[in-house]
């Protein structure tokens, strides 16, 4: 597997006040998600530190406006991106960031195979942390009721990249795993604040600890299973037994199957 999850690309057109900001830099564009929208790192050739800028048109814009008002949010509570300038008009948006130091949970995982089991008890000490944020304290609702109506409407406007499905779902139709996921309602809540995309790429480690999160457009209160269902699906990628040293790290025995089968379905909608 690839470690590289970018690569170099030239310069790209940006708004007058994002451009100034960036003269100097080399851009390397981000590989990696599938949210539709593009993210660019810019490297300094004068040792600054890093940033990063997500661009996106249409929904995907409207979907950066939502994570930018979430980053603000969520820095209260632990390290993400800061946000250093947004501009949006009425078709596109520009998100520019801070970079969170540190190497992703993926990386870490595939390069070092005898840390495989202490990182993933650093990911499940990080997400107790993110799942004990007071509930009334969080304003966005990323509940499923909430999400499944999101999914419906990205269904009716062909928005699902069918080709993109898990490996035991390939061939199904959007219409499919729609119906699935109805049979496994109705799922009795259990609300936390979620990441909402609680994968490897998506968390930060330095120094043996995860020191932060990015991608926070999904950011909001939901079932806890919304964050444990993606992060196992990511740790089927390494062994089946790091996943049960993490449900036993974080604090689940018994994990509900329904529940993550339900919101791996979900997720694939998106």
């Amino acid at each position: 597997m690839d470690l590289n999850r970018e690569q170099t690309c030239g310069v790209v057109s940006a708004p007058l006040e994002i451009a100034a900001m960036l003269t100097g830099y080399e851009w390397l564009c981000n590989t990696v998600g599938e949210s539709g929208g593009t993210v660019y790192r810019l490297r300094s050739k004068e040792g600054a530190s890093d940033l990063y800028l997500k661009y996106g048109r249409d929904a995907v814009a409207d979907e950066i406006s939502t994570e930018m008002e979430r980053l603000n949010w969520l820095a209260r509570y632990m390290t993400v991106p800061a946000v250093v300038h947004f501009t949006r008009t009425p078709d596109e948006a520009w998100l520019l960031m801070t970079a969170v130091p540190g190497t992703t949970a993926y990386q870490v995982l595939q390069a070092h195979p005898d840390y495989q089991l202490a990182l993933v008890d650093a990911i499940a000490r990080f997400l107790r942390q993110l799942h004990a944020i007071p509930v009334n304290e969080c304003p966005f609702n990323s509940g499923h009721a909430y999400r499944l109506s999101c999914a419906r409407a990205r269904i009716d406007a062909g928005l699902v990249d069918e080709g993109d499905f898990d490996e035991e779902r390939d061939g199904w139709t959007a219409e499919q795993v729609w119906e699935a996921m109805q049979r496994l309602l109705p799922l009795t809540p259990d609300p936390v604040v979620t990441h909402g995309d609680f994968s490897l790429d998506n968390l930060l480690i330095k120094d043996g600890e995860v020191i932060g999160c990015i991608d926070t457009g999904r950011v909001g209160i939901a079932d806890r299973y919304q964050d444990l269902a993606i992060l196992l699906n990511c740790l089927t990628e390494f062994d089946a037994a790091l996943q049960e040293r993490f449900l036993k790290q974080y604090g689940i025995d018994e994990p509900d199957q329904d529940k993550l089968q339900f919101h791996l379905l979900l997720d694939e909608l998106f």
